[in-house]
């Protein structure tokens, strides 16, 4: 559900070794996959499924094994009422979207045994309908909410093998997906914030201080959470953002590039409000949550 940069990518990755996979589309992009089929363009490789199935209404497609659930936040509960035809009586919904209130939207909405935790580590976009543009990392960690053992999530880690990409089966996701939110706040945030990719951030001083800072309160929100994040965390994010390719956007810059809505209420904007409840200062963050709220809306049709 949602077949853009995420979607898109691990779907047609997953439909490229044979899975049996339906995108939710629409729009121009939901014309081009049915008429050209979802080509990515990846330095792990390009790839091109000249025949997708493509569909903009999910009733057409009846029950499934497993839901990706990967649509912007803002589009989430519009998106959880267009899938209901989707679950049927073994269906599991794992949402990989950003942020960390996802499980329990999706719990309310279908109940906890229809619902597995995920999270995405992957820097790509639709860079024209029909094509996604992958540019870094290339990870999907999913497991389920308690110790039960749910087998498509096993069939899932094997189809990721098959695929190509990195699938991290875990037993405990709540905690990985903590771990996400506290680096995609920062990355979303300089990156949009600065308009440049994280190569230019970190190499620039006052903006790697600004990011550091961004960094140490969302590290604390999560704990202030009870959120048990490793002691490395700060250290080993930065050095990741130093390694990552120099070129490489947050989906928040390139949705901010192209006019489009911002998730930003459910990232710097979750930290100030989770921070809040919390007792946590995060003054950087909600600097940047005042900075970029202008352009929260997007401008363009």
């Amino acid at each position: 559900m949602g077949s853009g940069g995420v979607g898109g990518y691990f779907g047609g990755r997953l439909a490229a070794a044979g899975a049996d996979v339906t995108f939710i589309a629409r729009g121009e992009h939901l014309a081009a996959l049915r008429a050209r089929g979802l080509r990515i363009e990846s330095p792990a490789g390009n790839v091109h499924v000249p025949r997708v199935n493509a569909v903009e209404d999910p009733s057409s497609v009846g029950a499934v094994d497993l839901v990706f659930f990967t649509l912007k936040l803002y589009d989430t509960e519009a998106g959880l009422r267009q899938i209901a035809p989707l679950v049927g009586p073994n269906t599991i919904v794992v949402s990989f979207q950003n942020g960390v209130e996802s499980v329990e939207t999706m719990t309310r909405a279908f109940g906890r045994g229809h619902v597995a935790g995920g999270t995405t580590y992957v820097a790509a976009v639709i860079s024209e309908p029909g094509v996604i543009r992958h540019t870094a990392m290339g990870r999907l960690i999913f497991g389920p909410l308690d110790s039960t053992r749910v087998p498509i999530l096993d069939e899932l880690l094997d189809a990721s093998k098959s695929a190509g990409f990195e699938g991290v089966l875990t037993d405990r996701i709540m905690v990985d997906i903590w771990e996400k939110f506290a680096r995609l706040t920062v990355f979303s945030g300089m990156t949009a914030l600065a308009r440049a990719p994280i190569g230019q951030v970190v190499n620039d001083p006052e903006l790697l201080a600004m990011l550091e800072a961004a960094l140490h309160e969302s590290i604390a929100v999560a704990r202030g959470r009870q959120v048990p994040l490793p002691g490395r965390m700060f250290d080993e994010v930065v050095a990741a953002f130093r390694t990552l390719p120099p070129h490489a956007k947050s989906s928040m810059l390139e949705d901010l590039e192209r006019g489009r809505p911002l998730e930003l209420p459910w990232l710097s904007g979750a930290v100030v409000r989770i921070g809040e409840a919390v007792g946590v200062p995060t003054p950087t963050h909600r600097q940047i949550v005042a900075l970029l709220r202008p352009h929260v809306a997007g401008h363009r049709t």
